[in-house]
């Protein structure tokens, strides 16, 4: 690589506006480049990137090596499953991660509480990197601020193969009065480890995504754990005192969030 062709990507090279943009978000905006292409560090980044979140979706969820023995207990997280019966099939069929299995349906009622204010669901969704990097922070800042405002809140369970219209039948099987289902996003190539909190208002089957909303890009880049509990907990909040969800309430941002 010419030397005069390195000088863009050394930050005292750079305009202070375009130093700021760079610090401002993980896109690969103005890294320089080598003739018509990238540099090959560029490249290598990105090939980097796409591995990991090939490698994210693939994955299996583990609860035990993922989330760790400790908080599994602690927690008394059990596993359900989807009607998928296998990632490749999860993956092909979104459909069949739409529903529980029959075996689930039948456990559920008889290991969780109906009728709490708050039910919380853990789901692998496309990324397990994401619950394992972002879950065990984001649920206790979830539980013990449902507890502080009152709240009775459901017996954590973890869905293997999950989509996010699942959290329908949860509302039907288990009649909360929110449900919010922690779900490994779509990784995309800044990373993969990126946590979406869908929420709804009594669910129903026949809910569509018109009725839910969502707080998503939960990070280290993104939205921290702490403010996503506080905006998962107050947009709950806002649903129980609205008795609705979805595309007819609005997220008011806490003060805090410019």
């Amino acid at each position: 690589m010419p030397p005069e062709d390195d000088k863009l990507a050394q930050p005292y090279d750079l305009s202070e506006i375009v130093q700021k943009v760079r610090a401002r978000t993980p896109a690969r905006l103005l890294a320089g480049r080598s003739g018509a292409a990238y540099r090959t560090t560029t490249q290598l980044e990105l090939r980097e990137a796409h591995a990991a979140a090939r490698d994210a979706v693939r994955a299996e969820l583990n609860l035990v090596p993922d989330l760790g023995d400790d908080f599994v207990r602690r927690w008394n997280l059990f596993e359900v499953s989807s009607r998928a019966t296998s990632k490749e099939e999860y993956v092909l069929r979104p459909d069949l991660g739409r529903r529980l299995n029959d075996a689930s349906r039948a456990e559920l009622p008889g290991r969780c509480a109906t009728g709490c204010d708050l039910q919380v669901t853990i789901g692998d969704g496309l990324s397990v990197s994401a619950v394992a990097a972002q879950v065990p922070r984001l649920l206790p800042l979830l539980c013990e601020g449902a507890s502080a405002r009152g709240w009775t809140v459901g017996q954590t369970f973890v869905i293997r193969y999950c989509r996010v219209g699942i959290l329908n039948q949860i509302g039907e099987l288990l009649n909360p009065k929110v449900v919010v289902l922690l779900i490994g996003e779509r990784p995309g190539l800044a990373t993969a480890e990126s946590l979406s909190a869908y929420m709804a208002y009594q669910p129903k089957v026949a809910d569509s995504d018109a009725n839910r909303n969502l707080i998503s890009n939960v990070h280290a880049r993104g939205v921290s754990p702490e403010l996503a509990a506080r905006r998962i907990l107050n947009l709950a909040a806002a649903m129980m005192e609205a008795g609705t969800s979805g595309s007819q309430l609005r997220e008011e941002l806490p003060p805090s969030v410019g």
